[in-house]
């Protein structure tokens, strides 16, 4: 056979290079075309996610919240209450208005993450009460031998002018850390796998480092862990010996399943294993909340905690990450640990919740705190409590010294705000009004014709005591007296709470009002809080602006 000539053999070259390039085409036509089909499917499973996440008995986002996950995140899997807002109550329906106290802050410094990284945040993850609450005031220290001391004051609803803004605060006496009692802690660490990223147990082992930092010789800390399963990393260890502890904790990898149930049996065992009679005993919880496996119920767990608290040891909660946050299943065992709950977003707030405000956040004073405020209806119509939603109790709870309630801890402050429709006052919201009764007649009552407006009561009780004490201030509104610059930064940071919300009360609420309005009330802003606020406002009006020219 004769061999093919070189003309031959270029002619065959081109002719397989041409067929290459021909197929080379028709596969990348087909790469695109499934490429698009699977993008498609992407955007359309996601925009179905809800329904069929209901149908699986998963978290759905509430409300039509937009999803928080960024380009190519996974679903965000956080979950809040869901909170419906107090209406505004006629006096003479009900004259009388009673909470527990609320001490949490995590909302604020949670809203703030969200802000910072350009989101909006959920509108269930916005507590007005806890925004307020984030930031220290100047209010007096108890005078007498109670824990706690009572002030008020009253000024105008800057949303709505006709209405009355009534701040009620309440100061915890101030207890030098070095002056505490002893502390037996036990740190019960998530490690799961969930804890992997850099804000969640690379941040929790810093901040953990700053707590162990302020440990004195007399205070003791056990370390628990749980993924898969619960396990005791570092035995009861004296204060002294911080080398040991910081090692321990220096020393703790992520990886696993969530045996969240398993984990606080073992913590709360070491704790009254090592329980300091008269001392601070109290487990610390850090987590991203997320208690996704072991045959443990939310129910049980609260309920091993109650029984741990009436013994005499408390729960306190750190939150850390996002897109796994559960706030509140997080916000839930604090409050029925008697403890408080916060979120560590940065190591600065680290520093904030475990060295500045370590008395409040780890040293209990008064517990089972309640307010009971009762309006003078000759001069009020109608009120509204302005947040505290999960925390309302009914009027005869008050005086139950069995019904559990919130705590304080050394040095914290709590405010309460109401706004108040005035005797006489024409109002467009709408007011709950009580049915009228068929078997009793007139009116309500004609009320006190002082110039008290309202008369706000509390009690509590001391850390180891069954029964309350009873503290009390009647409340009068000054008029058109000058705001102090504390009531005039709370009005502001509620005002911005409402926007956030989209409340149906925000009324003439505006984000240029708060800017200019906190940026005038900074007072002795030492560590900068009330600047950094004026800031994330400005920062949250910036994005509302872009949506609105999008």
């Amino acid at each position: 056979m004769r061999r093919p000539d070189s003309l031959q053999i270029v002619r065959i070259i081109v002719l397989i290079v041409l067929v290459v390039s021909l197929l080379q085409c028709s596969t990348r036509e087909q790469v695109a075309t499934k490429t698009a089909a699977v993008n498609d499917g992407y955007d359309s499973e996601w925009k179905q996610a809800p329904a069929a996440m209901a149908g699986a008995g998963a978290p759905v986002r509430p409300r039509g919240e937009p999803d928080y996950r960024g380009q190519g995140e996974p679903a965000n899997r956080e979950q809040y209450q869901e909170i419906d807002e107090n209406p505004f109550i006629a006096v003479s329906a009900s004259p009388r208005s009673t909470f527990s106290i609320d001490v949490d802050r995590a909302s604020y410094s949670n809203l703030r993450r969200f802000v910072t990284e350009g989101k909006t945040p959920p509108r269930d993850a916005v507590r007005i009460e806890e925004l307020v609450n984030y930031f220290p005031y100047d209010y007096a220290e108890p005078d007498g031998d109670a824990p706690l001391a009572l002030a008020a004051e009253v000024g105008a609803a800057p949303w709505h002018t006709q209405h009355r803004l009534v701040r009620i605060g309440l100061q915890a006496r101030r207890i030098e850390m070095g002056d505490a009692p002893p502390a037996n802690f036990v740190f019960l660490i998530d490690v799961s796998g969930s804890m992997q990223d850099a804000n969640k147990l690379p941040l929790l082992q810093r901040a953990f480092a700053l707590l162990v930092e302020q440990l004195r010789p007399q205070d003791r800390v056990a370390i628990v862990v749980y993924a898969g399963a619960a396990g005791l990393v570092l035995p009861s260890t004296a204060g002294t010996d911080k080398g040991a502890i910081l090692e321990a904790i220096q020393a703790l990898e992520a990886g696993g399943s969530t045996a969240g149930g398993a984990g606080i049996r073992l913590a709360y065992a070491e704790a009254v294993a090592h329980f300091v009679r008269g001392g601070n005993n109290r487990v610390i919880l850090a987590t991203d909340g997320d208690f996704n496996v072991g045959a443990s119920s939310d129910s049980e767990m609260v309920q091993l905690i109650e029984e741990k608290r009436a013994n005499g040891v408390f729960l306190t909660v750190l939150g850390f990450g996002e897109g796994n946050l559960q706030d509140a299943k997080m916000e839930k065992l604090a409050q029925h640990g008697n403890g408080n709950y916060a979120y560590i977003d940065s190591l600065l707030e680290a520093r904030k919740v475990l060295v500045h405000e370590m008395g409040g956040t780890l040293l209990t004073i008064a517990k089972d705190v309640k307010v009971q405020v009762e309006f003078n209806p000759s001069r009020v119509r109608a009120y509204r409590l302005i947040g505290y939603e999960n925390r309302l109790l009914r009027d005869e709870d008050f005086a139950d010294d069995t019904k559990d309630a919130g705590d304080i801890g050394s040095g914290h402050a709590v405010t309460a705000l109401y706004e108040v429709i005035p005797v006489g006052v024409e109002s467009d919201v709408a007011v709950r009004e009580a049915a009228p009764l068929h078997y009793q007649q007139g009116g309500p009552a004609e009320g006190d014709a002082s110039d008290e407006l309202l008369t706000v009561q509390v009690r509590y009780k001391n850390p180891e005591d069954a029964h309350s004490e009873l503290l009390s201030l009647p409340v009068v509104d000054a008029g058109e007296a000058a705001a102090s610059l504390d009531f005039q930064f709370q009005a502001a940071v509620a005002e911005f709470g409402l926007l956030l919300r989209h409340s149906p009360y925000k009324g003439t609420a505006d984000f240029g009002h708060v800017v200019v309005t906190a940026r005038a009330s900074l007072g002795d802003d030492s560590e900068g809080y009330r600047a950094e606020f004026v800031q994330l406002v400005e920062r949250a009006r910036g994005m509302k602006l872009a949506q609105a020219s999008d």
